[in-house]
């Protein structure tokens, strides 16, 4: 690879997986909930991942304890994080999503010393420290949102973060079983869309494939191949680039989330939210040690839901 590919491929997938945010947002925008779209996520990204992992000769394996693997991913992966996300998404700004999610390493930080794969630092503390901060001004000043009500569904959003922070710790205390990333996640997808079609079936929320398509329909489209692409390319850059480098993705996605909602959605933010962007960012920079390996080191894990 030349000196500025590697650079020029990071600015891709930060860009693609920092729309997923705003795309979530337009998801939700007329109707839609959360397990018609993760069923519909998860078809998405079984199609291409899975395909994936049969073009590179890699094909799911599906003994007991690879079943359970898959499960528990797709349920603290996408599922769970995906109902409080969704949720969330009807009632806050994408660039606010876009910077909570900034907050995963900080959550993974308490998450690693209770599960005994990390030592603690009090570089990090001070990080995680920064990150709370952070989010205490989007909170508590009543200019911080445009609508000062909406401030209780952020620690609902914070919720998919911890579940995205526990994922991460869950892979580097248990493992993948022999498992290379993408065969996880495609199993996993695999799994999830079995979960959550009844759910989305008996709840009401089902999404009829046949139309007529809306912006809704295109954006939760576009979300899932966003996504899909974008963690391929992640998974390509690690091997190419080393995990290290590859995991500076965080902070574009952050970045290009923010970026992309005032583009396209046309939102607005106070001084607050500015400040605390910084902080969150500051915070990212403090808590995010060294990746040791895992299904996905970088900060926003698996931006699915934005998915």
């Amino acid at each position: 690879m030349t000196r500025w590919l590697p650079v020029a491929i990071l600015v891709v997938i930060g860009a693609a997986w920092g729309a997923t945010q705003p795309l979530a947002k337009l998801a939700v925008s007329e109707g839609y909930r959360h397990f018609g779209l993760i069923f519909w996520q998860m078809v998405i990204g079984a199609t291409v991942l899975g395909t994936l992992t049969m073009l590179r000769g890699r094909p799911l394996t599906w003994a007991r304890g690879h079943l359970g693997l898959y499960t528990v991913i797709a349920l603290i992966g996408t599922v769970l994080p995906g109902i409080a996300s969704y949720s969330a998404a009807v009632h806050l700004p994408a660039g606010v999503l876009s910077i909570l999610l900034s907050s995963v390493p900080m959550l993974a930080f308490p998450i690693a010393l209770a599960l005994g794969v990390d030592d603690f630092r009090w570089r990090r503390l001070a990080g995680l420290s920064l990150g709370m901060l952070g989010v205490a001004l989007l909170v508590l000043p009543k200019s911080s949102l445009p609508d000062p009500a909406a401030s209780i569904w952020i620690p609902i959003a914070l919720i998919a973060s911890g579940f995205y922070a526990f994922e991460g710790n869950y892979v580097a205390r248990w493992g993948t079983q022999g498992l290379g990333p993408v065969q996880v996640l495609a199993g996993a997808s695999i799994v999830g869309a079995t979960i959550t079609l009844p759910l989305a079936l008996l709840s009401g929320q089902f999404i009829d494939p046949r139309g007529p398509w809306s912006t809704p329909d295109y954006a939760l489209v576009a979300s899932s191949l966003l996504h899909a692409g974008a963690y391929s390319g992640y998974v390509f850059l690690v091997g190419q680039a080393g995990a290290v480098f590859a995991a500076q993705v965080g902070y574009l996605v952050t970045l290009f989330g923010v970026t992309w909602a005032m583009v396209f959605l046309g939102e607005s933010y106070s001084t607050f939210f500015w400040a605390a962007l910084g902080l969150l960012m500051a915070g990212m920079t403090l808590v995010t040690p060294r990746p040791r390996g895992g299904l996905v080191p970088a900060p926003t894990l698996r931006q699915d839901v934005a998915g």
